[in-house]
């Protein structure tokens, strides 16, 4: 599929070059969309003071999990159902005319899933169906199965049409010798209902192998027109059951978000955050009114009502927000931000981080605005108070540096890669 959509990509005519991208146009990996995208491996220490400092970090957290004291951060969870691939921070040269930026977030951006390309959200959905229509010619079976998944946005109704086309397939497949599974007739109340309704319903029949064919019934004058399997596509029965097997493992073609990932020199801006009215279900005129009177009465409010209500409307309040960008302050200053879903788990923030560290391998905490650690990967966002922006404080587990800081030859290094912060732009 990679190969096939190399060819036409380039006249897609929805690119996603607005305002305030920080991303180049260097190529990127179209992935399977069947599969699963997860986190790149960690990096293995390096070198004899790395290795002796890392046996001694690891003994000393079989140590403490053995007293009943909480896991670190070292075993990263990948249970997300919206995971990432790799994004590799992209940000203009750090100089005279292009080294600051005012707005953290121009515009929310999103990958498809099949090209590669960068969009913006009103632009993501029609070339996603672009995308599906281009690939019919090539790959018709693939192509209809995404439009049933994709196209049809009820998604009970769409289970429903897909289970009753697989047990028409598997009909033929038990049975290949029985005339009356090979038959569809189109008029059937059940038919019209639960399957041809379907937007890429018609698409997959005849991708299978189903003509349309006016046929007269015994016993009755008039014809009717049916779906025929050909007789071709009995001799592939075993493609027939691959077909099923896809239909009904097939599933949505989503959108990725693009996490716009950005480097900082270190500023005291860091916690100022100029957000886009994207960030909101509510307009940005309705969230501050309701914010300022929520201000106003916030002692008399905490007063006159019960926790649960305060907590219901508090979660009433986390809903009103879709994204949240997240920046991660490191020891040497130096900001990391990416931008995420607010109810993505906090693992996905634990993942995106690793990614641009010289030592992935290591564990860390991050420390909320709060100065709470966070240390459940499993929450999400929302959850945990970091909506629609935060900015959390990165740090080295203690005792591990200390067991690397006392290992001979160990050389302290920058926590980000070095061809980062050399990329780093400044936050004004």
């Amino acid at each position: 599929m990679k190969k096939l959509f190399e060819g036409f990509k380039a006249d897609i005519k929805f690119k996603g070059a607005g305002p305030g991208r920080r991303l180049t146009d260097e190529a990127r990996e179209v992935p399977d969309h069947h599969v699963k995208e997860r986190p790149p491996p960690r990096k293995a220490p390096a070198g004899e003071a790395q290795v002796a400092a890392a046996s001694a970090a690891i003994a000393r957290l079989d140590s403490k999990q053995g007293k009943g004291k909480a896991p670190h951060h070292d075993t990263v969870h990948t249970s997300v159902k919206d995971t990432e691939v790799t994004q590799e921070v992209k940000v203009m040269p750090n100089n005279k005319t292009t080294g600051t930026v005012k707005d953290c977030i121009h515009n929310i951006m999103f990958r498809c899933p099949l090209t590669g390309e960068i969009l913006r959200k009103e632009e993501i959905e029609s070339h996603i169906k672009k995308s599906i229509e281009m690939l019919s010619s090539a790959d018709p079976i693939s192509a209809s199965i995404m439009k049933i998944h994709t196209f049809n946005k009820d998604r009970d109704k769409a289970k429903i049409g897909v289970e009753t086309m697989a047990k028409y397939l598997k009909n033929i497949i038990d049975n290949p010798n029985e005339e009356k599974y090979k038959k569809i007739k189109i008029a059937n109340k059940v038919f019209q209902e639960k399957v041809i309704c379907l937007e890429g319903a018609h698409e997959f029949f005849e991708a299978v192998g189903f003509e349309k064919k006016l046929l007269t019934l015994q016993g009755q004058e008039q014809q009717e027109e049916f779906y025929v399997l050909g007789s071709d596509a009995l001799d592939r029965i075993k493609d027939l059951q691959s077909y099923h097997d896809s239909l009904l493992s097939g599933e949505p073609l989503i959108a990725i978000l693009d996490r716009q990932p950005q480097i900082f020199v270190p500023s005291m801006q860091a916690a100022n955050f100029n957000l886009p009215d994207d960030f909101y279900n509510l307009t940005i005129e309705e969230i501050r009114s309701e914010q300022k009177l929520r201000t106003e009465k916030l002692k008399q409010d905490s007063m006159l009502k019960t926790k649960a209500m305060r907590e219901r409307e508090e979660r009433q309040e986390i809903r009103k927000y879709k994204y949240t960008v997240l920046r991660v302050r490191f020891p040497d200053g130096y900001i990391l931000q990416g931008l995420f879903y607010a109810q993505e788990r906090f693992s996905v923030l634990v993942d995106f981080i690793r990614q641009h560290l010289q030592n992935d391998w290591l564990p860390f905490e991050l420390i909320a605005p709060c100065g709470q650690k966070l240390d459940n990967e499993e929450v999400t966002f929302s959850k945990c108070g970091l909506v629609p922006s935060a900015l959390l404080t990165f740090r080295w587990d203690e005792a591990i540096m200390a067991d690397m800081e006392a290992t001979d030859g160990y050389k302290t290094e920058s926590v980000l890669k070095p061809d980062l912060l050399s990329n780093a732009i400044s936050l004004t």
